[in-house]
């Protein structure tokens, strides 16, 4: 290794310690998210915050601040989220978020693990008596700015010899207000946020979700460039969630599985150590996380699964020893 090399070896560990230095000293890990999208991060009229996102934020917290309370919510959008994460604004963004080649490389960010598979879909009236996508031909279609989803239509409709007229809105809020007004023939989004969006509503059943989807939408939290520690933490927090959930380890008996012989659950929980000196932070970070926030299956289950209004199926969602792609690499 030349000088050149060194250099930029040793340079790098000052500068992934000053997020986690920050969040420590401040004692507060500032998180981007939604605040709109039901099951992922919503904040309710009494200003308590839930969903998928917010736990990876509360869980990143645990294993940091050892207290999953220690989080400032800062609410984004699409058109600012970016920049807000770039500026400093926000230590993470975790706001339904695509993972993206031109958002990481483009826009010098990084990316973590995903926490959610998703795709593009498209809801209309029931009364339009629309059934494909391909019958949406020559339709105008709401969506928001700042989102992948008008350049997917775009390709999707042109690969068909087809077109649409699109209606971009500034944000969701005012996208949903245009669809539900009648402005757009079509409103689209990622499948989830789009069937949140319509199973709050007290019409629900006025509307119908196209069985179309458009795209891969991967999702999952942001971080900075050069800040390797950090992207670290961010991504092995996340791999624990899923881990805990295969080794059955839950909020209520995590403290019993503290006693079991089986090594990848002494490494978890930190009974074995090693895992916690790697990234930094106390070796009981991972039984933090599970003790405060839970493991992956219990987040999903209360936010977007059978315990929650959406009560969506875990689908590829599922971990990947029950069929589906969520897949902890070995914590060791």
């Amino acid at each position: 290794m030349g000088v050149a090399g060194s250099v930029a070896c040793w340079s790098l560990p000052a500068a992934a310690q000053s997020t986690v230095e920050a969040i420590k000293k401040r004692g507060e890990l500032l998180c981007g998210v939604s605040g709109r999208s039901q099951g992922f991060s919503f904040v309710n009229a009494d200003k308590e915050w839930s969903g998928l996102d917010v736990d990876l934020c509360r869980a990143t917290a645990a294993a940091v601040l050892g207290d999953d309370k220690k989080v400032g919510f800062v609410m984004v959008s699409p058109t600012d989220r970016m920049e807000k994460l770039r500026s400093g604004a926000v230590d993470m963004l975790a706001s339904n978020v695509t993972l993206t080649l031109q958002r990481e490389a483009g826009l010098d960010l990084q990316v973590g693990v995903v926490n959610y598979y998703d795709g593009q879909a498209f809801a209309v009236t029931r009364k339009s008596r629309f059934t494909t996508l391909t019958a949406l031909g020559g339709s105008s279609i709401c969506m928001a700015a700042g989102t992948t989803h008008l350049v997917n239509a775009t390709d999707w409709f042109q690969a068909r010899g087809l077109k649409f007229t699109p209606v971009i809105l500034d944000n969701k809020d005012l996208m949903y207000d245009a669809f539900f007004a009648g402005r757009c023939a079509a409103v689209t989004e990622d499948s989830s946020a789009l069937a949140a969006a319509i199973v709050g509503r007290a019409n629900a059943a006025d509307f119908v979700q196209l069985p179309e989807i458009i795209s891969r939408e991967p999702l999952g939290p942001y971080v900075r460039n050069g800040d390797d520690k950090w992207l670290s933490i961010i991504r092995w927090v996340q791999y624990a969630m899923f881990e805990a959930e295969e080794l059955a380890i839950f909020q209520a008996n995590v403290d019993e599985r503290l006693r079991s012989a089986n090594p990848a659950v002494q490494r978890l929980l930190g009974a074995s150590p090693g895992n916690g000196k790697a990234l930094g932070l106390d070796e009981k970070w991972a039984y933090n996380i599970i003790k405060q926030v839970g493991n992956y299956g219990e987040s999903y289950d209360r936010n977007v699964g059978m315990g929650s209004p959406l009560k969506f199926q875990r689908g590829i969602n599922a971990l990947w020893t029950k069929g589906g792609l969520m897949y902890p690499l070995p914590l060791r």
